[in-house]
């Protein structure tokens, strides 16, 4: 029996577990006991505070010290007062004071504060206003070894307030003068107007001592109440719980079943006997598993060789579907107009995908990309039937949408399993690259023109094959020029996921494809793998992983439909020429093709002009027709200087000749012409195109 690393007794876990409950209630019972008496307690003394600054400042007169707050402001008690603190002489501001009729007034104030001070058992009363919004002035403070009054900075005050309609909540707090309650109330002249505020302090000292003891009390009171309660609740468990499984236990190290299957027998089977309890259950249930252990390994040998059979099975069963689809090598080698790559990895032995090209006749190509639904040997007989259909349809010579027309009533007559299968299906015609397409519930298909990066070619789709009976289903026209890349899918490429749950997409798809967009198809499909590789990053494969790749190369052995010429304006009429011949075999209209010749014309001179100053370069002028819409694609590329025409503003045509800057006039008539206008620098070319609907 393998040694497991030693860990906590379940009994020490049970007490640690019960303890830690105990701890996390009774400290949140004492703190919520604790604040909620404290906010109680800060309450009461709050409201005495206020009663008692209340009451104080309707007994004092508020005109008096509207007059006093008056005097003290002016610039001739300011003197005094410079005068009295330079000399040290609070004589000096006493009589001020009894020379402007205060004094009287003032002791009388003082006292009556005094007095209240110590009747209502209040540590410090006093009057004092906001005189200057950054300073304190109090008026009147019978605590203070002063009598006169003065001004004390904002830093130095306990705490900010105002008078009048702004409201101060009364505040309990720990400062220089200890703990204290402090609530202020404004003093009110005859008008009402409040004029100075009365703050009173309760001594707060205490009740904060009290408040500290009864809260270490309550702590020792818990801490007791856990070791008592942890201590009982070790002694049960042990009794009822831990001692029971620790018998348990060794009468499961007891058993060893035999090479016969017969077993040991141990004191398990005894102690279900001293036990009515859950214990008394779990014996039962380990007497009722041993049996079905025995019986287990009689059967494990039997099981084993049925595994080894079907694993033998499903090898030749993924031999034969590897052998349905058709392999790249030796296909096609005798052909130079198309290079063709296709790849399947399943996700089980046997896979639901499966794609398929074969010759219909010796100019038309068919294309097949399907995806059955569901995975494994059930997927993988229907994707036998599916195919089988398709191929034998495409070779009657049918269109694309009758080819899955037929093969749909066919699949729906006795499916049962309710299976169904996406397809991508395509016939080219290799003489002209014109191409016709059906789509039943498939991916997007993915084309790529020459010069230009792949990208997705997104229309509606009909149904997937096998749904529903009667279905008809729509096809679509392409058209392929030499050097075109087609690349089609299954829903597994851009849905592969790795540990963190995110699919790969066809963002990353079109990157994988984008890294290296001249290369052979097999190389394309090798990028697209290793993408996926790198982005699973070892995690499970759940779906098959389907591609097919083609690179038209056309009749001509991979003759791209472009012109190369230097970069001279000698060489304009034969730009003119060549641009102006595919035009009219594409019958386009005379003023389409009027439009085109001067953005042509336009756009040539500017690279034969500034590109290679004052050197002269190569140029090459590239023409393609694209599909849906029809329209003229027009490419110019040269190794000159970097320069985006795009980026260059637009000339204000509402200035005249003489008002507009010279230059960007042409590039603004091309933009205006033509549909789209993009460019590039791109390994170090210029690329420039213009679109045009023809």
């Amino acid at each position: 029996m393998k040694n497991r690393k030693r860990t906590l007794r379940l009994g020490i876990k049970t007490v640690l577990f019960i303890a830690i409950i105990l701890v996390v209630a009774v400290g949140t019972t004492i703190i919520t006991s604790f604040f909620n008496h404290s906010w109680h307690v800060d309450d009461y003394f709050k409201n005495e505070t206020t009663e008692i600054a209340r009451t104080v400042s309707k007994l004092v007169d508020g005109d008096f010290l509207e007059e006093l707050l008056a005097a003290v402001k002016t610039p001739e008690y300011a003197a005094i007062r410079d005068e009295a603190e330079a000399n040290d002489d609070e004589q000096l501001i006493e009589d001020w004071l009894k020379e402007n009729g205060f004094w009287e007034k003032y002791v009388e104030t003082r006292d009556f504060l005094a007095q209240l001070r110590d009747d209502l058992g209040v540590r410090y009363l006093y009057v004092e206003s906001d005189a200057e919004r950054d300073t304190t002035l109090y008026l009147v403070d019978p605590d203070e070894t002063y009598y006169y009054t003065g001004l004390v900075e904002e830093s130095e005050k306990e705490f900010s307030h105002l008078v009048g309609d702004i409201h101060i909540d009364p505040v309990v707090s720990n400062g220089a003068y200890g703990w204290i309650c402090s609530a202020y109330e404004p003093v009110l002249n005859s008008e009402g107007k409040a004029v100075a505020s009365v703050g009173a302090d309760l001594d707060m000292r205490e009740v904060m001592a009290e408040r500290y003891s009864f809260l270490r009390r309550m702590i020792l009171f818990g801490c007791l109440f856990i070791l008592l309660f942890s201590v009982i609740s070790i002694f049960l468990i042990r009794r009822a719980v831990t001692a029971p499984l620790e018998k348990l236990t060794k009468g499961l190290r007891g058993f060893a079943p035999t090479d016969d299957g017969d077993y040991k027998k141990s004191h398990v089977l005894e102690l279900r006997l001293n036990k009515r309890d859950e214990i008394g259950e779990l014996c039962d249930d380990v007497e009722t598993m041993q049996r079905r252990i025995v019986d287990t390994l009689h059967n494990l040998t039997t099981v084993t060789a049925e595994r080894e059979r079907i694993g033998a099975e499903l090898n030749v069963a993924t031999q034969i579907q590897e052998d349905m689809l058709p392999k790249i090598y030796p296909m096609f080698t005798d052909r130079d107009d198309i290079m063709l790559a296709a790849s399947m990895k399943p996700a089980k032995e046997v896979g639901g995908d499966f794609y398929d090209f074969f010759l219909v006749d010796e100019d038309h190509l068919a294309m097949v990309m399907a995806d059955v639904s569901g995975k494994g040997v059930p997927a993988a007989l229907f994707m036998v039937i599916a195919k089988t259909l398709i191929k034998n349809r495409a070779l009657r010579g049918d269109e694309p949408s009758d080819i899955l027309t037929n093969v749909n009533a066919q699949l729906c007559e006795g499916n049962e399993a309710e299976l169904f299968v996406t397809v991508w299906l395509g016939i080219l015609n290799l003489s002209t690259g014109q191409g016709v397409a059906a789509n039943a519930g498939h991916e997007h298909p993915v084309i790529r023109r020459v010069g230009s990066e792949h990208e997705l070619v997104v229309y509606r789709h009909s149904p997937a094959l096998a749904t529903m009976e009667d279905l008809t289903f729509r096809q679509r026209s392409f058209e392929m020029h030499p050097g075109d890349t087609l690349f089609v899918y299954t829903d597994g490429v851009p849905e592969a996921t790795n540990s963190e749950n995110e699919m790969l997409g066809t963002d990353r798809m079109l990157e994988a494809l984008n890294r290296d967009p001249d290369a052979t198809p097999g190389e394309l499909l090798d990028n697209v793998m290793d993408c996926i590789n790198g982005f699973m990053q070892g995690a499970p494969q759940f779906d098959d992983i389907t591609m097919l790749a083609l690179k038209y190369l056309g009749r001509e052995g991979s003759k791209i439909d472009e012109l190369n010429v230097e970069a001279k304006l000698d060489n304009l009429d034969e730009v003119l020429a060549f641009i102006d011949t595919r035009l009219e075999e594409i019958e386009c209209p005379m003023k389409t093709q009027m439009q085109i010749d001067v953005a042509v014309e336009e756009l040539f001179v500017n690279i034969a002009n500034y590109a290679y100053t004052p050197e002269v370069g190569p140029a090459t002028i590239q023409f393609s027709l694209d599909d849906d819409p029809r329209r003229a694609r027009i490419t110019f590329i040269d190794h000159g200087i970097p320069y985006n025409p795009l980026e260059k503003a637009d000339p204000d045509i509402t200035l005249s000749v003489e008002e507009r800057a010279i230059g960007g006039l042409g590039i603004y008539m091309v933009k205006k012409s033509m549909d789209d206008m993009q460019y590039e620098y791109k390994d170090s070319q210029n690329i420039l195109t213009i679109w045009k609907a023809v």
